[in-house]
């Protein structure tokens, strides 16, 4: 399995490291985000879309709003400088999941063996059904997608596992038992 230090490190035509893991990039204070070159790519997207298309929005917003004249009871540029605040909150969010992604190269590893980047297909013995899950990172995690958390209580009891093992959960609601049916890469 290859990891990659940071976004920067990997080069989606070679499969190696670029820089030393021991030392040039050492960001032992950060936390380090485990993402699929997917989930990476997803983030820059929204990243380039806030800074090119947000960003320019919000200022012509503003502009508009400061035409209405007195601020102190100019709701429309609250509501722009709100918006400015949170958009900018975001934009340093994703540059710091970015500087501090750990992309983990998926055809790297074992395609039976539970790990982020897997379809997981498991069986639900609570309520008798199939569920398919996606194990990405915590900063990819999605449950209107079925993408669920390495990090997450069930993304930690699958990983590492294979078809046919069953895993125990705690859950807040007590214990979930799941039968791993299928693992599978995309």
């Amino acid at each position: 399995m290859l990891i990659y230090n940071n976004v920067n490190d990997f080069d989606e035509n070679y499969y190696f490291y670029k820089k030393d893991l021991k030392g040039e990039n050492d960001m032992s204070d950060s936390k380090k985000y485990v993402m699929t070159y997917e989930g990476v790519k997803k983030l820059e997207e929204e990243l380039e879309y806030l800074k090119t298309v947000k960003r320019k929005e919000i200022t012509q917003k503003i502009k508009v709003a400061l035409s209405f004249g007195d601020l102190s009871e100019n709701s429309e540029y609250d509501e722009a400088k709100n918006e400015q605040a949170f958009v900018e909150g975001r934009i340093i969010q994703l540059e710091n999941m970015l500087k501090n992604a750990t992309i983990v190269d998926e055809n790297e590893m074992p395609a039976d063996t539970v790990n982020v980047g897997s379809i997981v297909k498991v069986k639900d013995f609570e309520f008798n059904d199939e569920e398919e899950f996606i194990i990405v990172g915590s900063a990819e995690a999605d449950p209107l997608e079925n993408k669920i958390s390495n990090e997450s209580p069930v993304g930690k009891a699958l990983i590492g596992k294979k078809a046919g093992e069953k895993v125990e959960v705690i859950v807040p609601d007590g214990i979930s038992k799941y039968e791993i049916i299928s693992v599978r890469r995309n």
